[in-house]
């Protein structure tokens, strides 16, 4: 006796009654689908970045052009920018790419990936046909929240591994402990930034608000460091700065922070829960 009838009967069953199976974590595996050729982009920014930048040290390092240099540029300049160590390798790398272009590229990628997460959706529409499926806001906040996540992940283990591989020919002398410590850093540090946009956005539902908070957050954050590094005066200004949480330490020159990556880390976590929670309290509307 043939069982391929009841087998029908019981799929024709299951399409009537609704039970069908689903995948598991469908959304943050559809967000990492529709964005990996975005973020094929801006690994291939990011290398550019530090293959512009880092094998100039050694041609820097062994003229005094590098001393020269510092010397030519205003004390407070130098103490915004961090360039006090700039004629070390981890304070070269430190001060060009992890503190600076480094930090620019991964902040503005994560404010347009936490400003899509939620309020780039709800304002063009597709947020309610998203939930229509059957899914839960708080499940849409936080597997997107996930997505997010790993994209930075990626995009840190991406700039280890292209320091790493140059620190030797480029004379950084680092350790890569410590440079995986810096970009853990990095992306925590970034990771608030993008949580700052999905919690803004899941509360107001608006791009324009979702991207401010995002962007000055991150500002902010590093505007605070600049002005405490002015004077031994201003120096408690930095435990407002998630900036200085991050590289205050000296990753690169002393290893990861444990506290200060626990800061970073659970801060974003918190927000992605705020977020989560204030989706499903409101009306979702295009």
């Amino acid at each position: 006796m043939s069982t391929e009838a009841p087998t029908r009967a019981a799929r024709g069953r299951g399409a009537a009654t609704g039970h069908t199976r689903t995948s598991p974590l469908p959304l943050f595996r559809r967000a990492l689908a529709d964005s990996w050729r975005s973020l094929i982009a801006w690994s291939i920014g990011i290398a550019a970045a530090i293959a512009l930048y880092l094998p100039l040290y050694p041609s820097l390092a062994a003229t005094s052009e590098m001393q020269s240099l510092i010397d030519s540029l205003p004390p407070e300049l130098i103490n915004a920018l961090g360039y006090y160590s700039l004629a070390t390798g981890a304070g070269y790398t430190q001060s060009t790419f992890y503190g600076l272009i480094g930090f620019l590229l991964f902040t503005i990628a994560a404010v347009s990936w936490g400003t899509a997460a939620v309020a780039g959706d709800e304002e063009s529409g597709s947020l309610e046909l998203t939930l229509a499926h059957g899914v839960s806001r708080g499940q849409l906040v936080l597997e997107r929240s996930a997505a997010i996540a790993v994209r930075l992940a990626w995009l840190g283990l991406w700039a280890s591994a292209l320091i790493i591989a140059i620190t030797d020919s480029a004379e950084l002398d680092l350790e890569p402990g410590n440079v995986l410590a810096a970009s853990a850093a990095l992306v925590g540090l970034t990771l608030v930034t993008a949580s700052v946009g999905v919690a803004v956005g899941a509360i107001t539902g608006r791009k324009l608000y979702s991207t401010a908070g995002a962007a000055g957050v991150a500002v902010l954050g590093y505007a605070i460091n600049a002005v405490a590094n002015q004077t031994p005066d201003l120096d408690w200004l930095h435990r407002f700065s998630p900036y200085d949480w991050a590289f205050g330490g000296l990753p690169l020159a002393e290893g990861a922070d444990p506290g200060a990556l626990l800061a970073l880390y659970g801060i974003a976590a918190a927000l992605i829960a705020v977020g989560a929670i204030a989706l499903g309290r409101r009306d979702v509307s295009p």
